[in-house]
């Protein structure tokens, strides 16, 4: 129960969907333990010590209240769950945003262009970050979902419901948080050794705040020249990641060109900082287990602390 206003409770909701599925689930509680006391009653009755033989008029009270009251109260609830789906799906108003959940962190792209239908493969362009997702509040986003290997979930508890990202297909999800704050973001389908590391932020701004941070993301990296960055490229690092305004245009791993801006290192792993930095390069396997990235460790320290500094540098 501690945990039941932290900011990865379903609880502690600041949106609009994760509102309405609290809601749904206080009152599917209460009619479940309604009909759990009536039947239990009508058990105990039914079976009591010395029972006698019933009348028909006893007979048909426990047919009433052990098997037609739990059809009604359910078919109700039933009914009452489904009205919740308009309001669920109505349609969104703010930016379309692409989110791909890969083993094991997630790609996101900003101002896609989104197509109508069932689609199976997330759209191309866009302004491209990772494992944190900015969201305006007040507006409808519509987040495109989907996966390049194996099926993930994304969910924040705290705004909205689940939704798989799948290979093949591209799944949407509609969230309006109605907060500013941060908040966690987990895989909540299990994915691989790092399933469980496999996390992300969901930062709610005002909309002007949102529209000035994609603007930002948008540009070229902050430093593009120095000691650093001449190790990162000479070490391969380039191979995997990009970092805009410079040689480094990879696309396996995550976009690194305001890496610093983040506020967690590893998908939610780490603090941010130069030092996570260095010992993420250092000991990539060992920080993450699963991880796809190779360790760096034949590096000479200080070396892999030039890196961890430049990288430090791109806000």
């Amino acid at each position: 129960m501690a945990g039941c206003s932290q900011e990865q409770s379903i609880f502690a909701n600041a949106g609009t969907e994760a509102a309405q599925v609290a809601e749904l689930f206080f009152v599917m509680l209460v009619g479940a333990v309604v009909i759990w006391i009536v039947v239990m009653a009508m058990s105990v009755y039914a079976t009591r010590a010395n029972a006698t033989v019933f009348s028909d008029k006893a007979g048909t009270r426990l047919i009433v209240f052990g098997a037609a009251f739990p059809t009604i109260v359910l078919a109700a609830l039933l009914v009452w769950g489904l009205m919740l789906m308009p309001k669920l799906r109505r349609p969104a108003d703010g930016p379309t945003i692409a989110v791909s959940g890969e083993r094991f962190w997630w790609r996101i792209a900003y101002d896609v262009e989104g197509e109508p239908g069932v689609v199976k493969s997330l759209p191309a362009g866009g302004v491209e970050s990772a494992n944190e997702l900015w969201l305006p509040v007040g507006k409808r986003s519509e987040i495109l979902i989907g996966s390049p290997d194996v099926i993930h979930s994304f969910w924040v508890p705290a705004i909205a419901g689940k939704m798989d990202a799948m290979p093949g297909r591209v799944n949407r999800l509609v969230v309006e948080p109605t907060r500013e704050g941060v908040y966690n973001g987990v895989c909540a389908e299990f994915c691989g050794d790092a399933h469980a590391q496999m996390g992300f932020r969901v930062v709610a701004v005002s909309e002007a705040d949102y529209a000035a941070f994609v603007a930002a993301q948008a540009e070229p990296a902050a430093v593009t020249s120095g000691r650093g960055a001449d190790l990162f490229l000479a070490n391969g690092c380039a191979a995997c990641h990009t970092v805009r305004g410079t040689e480094a245009d990879g696309a396996v791993g995550p976009d690194l060109t305001h890496l610093a801006s983040r506020r967690t290192l590893g998908a939610g792993l780490l603090e941010m900082s130069e030092e996570n930095i260095a010992e993420f390069i250092r000991a990539t396997e060992h920080v993450k287990p699963g991880v796809e990235m190779p360790s760096f460790g034949v590096l000479p320290q200080e070396e892999i602390d030039e890196i961890a500094a430049w990288l430090g540098a791109l806000k």
